[in-house]
């Protein structure tokens, strides 16, 4: 037991380290990627495309580093995870140069593996922790990401300048810092997540009978599907608001340095309040923290909705308030997940997870340009906002489908 408490500590050290790096190739995707999009297309309507290919390269790549973490572990489905990530951000940079929105549209995709590995070691460490670690285990993980995430959109215009000067279109510029990010974060868990985490859980079960009877659970337990339902609405909430949020600015005048500060307080709200949502999940329990999730994300809503198209201070505060609804849903929604699977089941069912939350931010992205084209970036977060009430029905169904089972 020493042991495992001793590799479970050294598990989240490296993971910390990875998600530093990870954290900064995450967020160039997220500030830049439909401007450079637009300005190769010329149009509003497929500005929330990049979005929709970064995260349906994500769903795949979910699927896939799932799989091979069930198998092979958690080393080697992570690092193959950033290792795409990082081919996928040098092949934008060569798009930009070209001009080649074909080329773009498909390293996009490729691109959205390293989201994928960004999100997926969150799991990494749960493997050791106990039942009352779990979200604390995941908040430490995700945290981790802020100081990267947060810094990444800051340096837009200075990464814009260092491109400009390679001959790159400036609005490719973070994606050179994305694929230095994407490379180091691989390399580090490939190199020191070992003992690998998973394969050790593995191998800590009981006997060969307990293993037999874990193999023979069925994994879609009744949290699983909560805590999917939890993830996938939040994921389709944040990504639809949040894609188009930069347009909806740049419209309206504001300058990227703005935009660049706008989507990194956002991405810094969606992580660095793990510094405590992970406890308060653990103490208060799931439940509480959906409705939580809910709540903010309708607030969200309302004040992007809301608030004067030239007020930076109005949209800081709703995409603040967005990144926290997505933080408490995302944090709740994996508790819920990792409760109601077994070790021998757990990568895999994780991973086929993953792919629908994935799926449902490319729908949420896609979807996010038409909207704001057809009606109006006002109603969009309208929309946004109350399917977020949906959450509060969901978990309460669940909450009294468990109890009317132990009465």
């Amino acid at each position: 037991m020493n042991n495992q408490a001793y590799v479970y500590k050294r598990t989240l050290i490296v993971v910390v380290i990875a998600q530093l790096f990870g954290g900064a190739g995450l967020a160039a995707g997220l500030t830049v990627g439909a401007l450079l999009a637009q300005s190769m297309v010329q149009g509003e309507a497929l500005a929330g495309l990049p979005v929709a290919l970064i995260t349906l390269g994500s769903a795949l790549a979910a699927f896939l580093i799932g799989r091979m973490s069930q198998r092979l572990g958690r080393r080697v489905g992570l690092s193959l995870g950033f290792l795409a990530g990082f081919v996928g951000a040098i092949g934008i940079l060569v798009a930009a140069v070209l001009h080649s929105i074909w080329l773009l549209w498909m390293m996009l995709f490729l691109y959205g593996a390293g989201t994928a590995s960004n999100l997926q070691a969150r799991y990494a460490g749960t493997d050791l922790a106990t039942e009352k670690q779990r979200a604390t285990a995941v908040s430490i993980a995700l945290v981790s990401t802020t100081f990267g995430a947060v810094l990444g959109p800051n340096l837009v215009d200075v990464m814009g300048d260092f491109a400009a000067s390679l001959g790159i279109p400036p609005l490719a510029g973070p994606f050179i810092l994305a694929a230095l990010a994407y490379g180091l974060a691989g390399l580090t868990l490939f190199i020191f997540l070992r003992p690998d985490p998973f394969l050790l859980a593995q191998s800590l079960l009981d006997s060969k009978e307990q293993q037999n009877e874990m193999n023979e659970a069925k994994p879609m337990q009744k949290g699983v599907v909560v805590g999917a339902m939890v993830m996938i609405l939040t994921q389709i909430i944040m990504v639809a608001i949040m894609t188009m949020t930069p347009v909806h600015m740049e419209h309206h005048g504001h300058s990227l340095r703005e935009i660049g500060l706008v989507i990194s307080i956002h991405v810094g709200a969606m992580y660095l309040p793990s510094l405590f949502t992970g406890i308060l999940i653990d103490r208060l329990g799931r439940t509480v923290m959906v409705v939580s999730s809910a709540i903010t994300l309708l607030g969200a809503g309302l004040i992007a909705a809301f608030t004067p198209p030239d007020s930076l201070f109005g949209l800081i505060v709703a995409l603040g308030l967005l990144g926290l609804g997505w933080n408490l849903g995302l944090i709740s929604g994996t508790a819920l997940l990792v409760d109601g699977t077994h070790p021998s089941v757990r990568a895999k069912v994780q991973g086929s997870v993953d792919v629908f939350v994935a799926l449902a931010g490319a729908s949420g992205g896609a979807m996010s340009g038409m909207v704001a084209s057809g009606m109006s970036f006002s109603w969009l977060s309208l929309l946004g906002g109350f399917l977020a009430l949906s959450l509060v029905p969901i978990v309460f169904w669940a909450k009294h489908s468990r109890e009317v089972e132990k009465g």
